[in-house]
């Protein structure tokens, strides 16, 4: 589904990414682990066009998507859930919702995708006229994925779905990436720092490190692996 091949990005005089090369095929569970700073936001970022890569090649579905604008990408049914959530803290729920959906014309099934995250999500069923601002950290990471499944995406990446999260709400949150692989078969990359629960549902991961990718293998592998429990899961042998 996903091909990036030698992509290099720069932020100014900054080498952020070296030649990352990686791939996803439908349906599965793709995840990103490394350090802060290590790559893994800015390779989603251009991979939704957000970021311009100066050299490398990003094709989705086979077509070459590295000089697209982010809404084109986005039409072809790339959808990044970013970091820090990025709701509309002044649009209720509901409203929120209906902004994912903002390309669809089918209003039935768009209510029937609705009624769907709200048994994903019973709590944003109880405050679906609420406004986004004043709903929790982790309510409004619940609105944040809703928004992005709004557009039937073939490809989800999400971006640190955990990050300060209680620990229940973060099982809640991995458990219902899980099921939204396995309900509609959307295929996900997730960039995640809590290592041990990204690659406990992942299929396949890769490490990186400095801007590169210093490791890619089963995610069970990946969790059996002595440089990844000392480096990301803090166990010592």
């Amino acid at each position: 589904m996903l091909k990036v091949k030698n992509l290099h990005v720069y932020y100014g005089g900054i080498h952020a990414l070296k030649s990352v090369t990686l791939e996803l095929s439908p349906g599965e569970i793709v995840t990103l682990i490394g350090a802060n700073g290590a790559g893994k936001s800015t390779s989603l970022m251009s991979i939704s066009g957000i970021v311009q890569a100066r050299s490398g090649e990003i094709v989705f579905e086979g077509v070459p998507i590295n000089a697209m604008a982010p809404d084109r990408i986005f039409s072809l049914g790339i959808v990044q859930v970013p970091e820090g959530r990025r709701i509309f803290p002044g649009l209720s729920v509901t409203e929120n919702l209906d902004m994912g959906a903002y390309l669809r014309t089918d209003r039935h099934g768009i209510k029937s995708d609705m009624d769907y995250i709200f048994t994903l999500f019973p709590r944003l069923a109880e405050r679906r006229h609420q406004l986004g601002g004043t709903l929790s950290g982790g309510e409004q990471q619940m609105l944040a994925i809703s928004r992005g499944l709004m557009s039937r995406p073939k490809l989800l990446l999400l971006d640190e779905p955990s990050l300060g999260l209680a620990p229940v709400l973060v099982q809640l949150i991995f458990a219902t990436i899980e099921r939204i692989n396995r309900d509609n078969h959307t295929t996900i990359l997730l960039v995640e720092q809590n290592a041990n629960m990204a690659l406990r549902i992942a299929h396949r991961g890769y490490v990186m490190e400095s801007g590169s990718i210093a490791l890619q293998d089963t995610a069970a592998n990946l969790l059996r692996s002595e440089k990844v429990k000392q480096a990301y899961l803090g166990i010592q042998p």
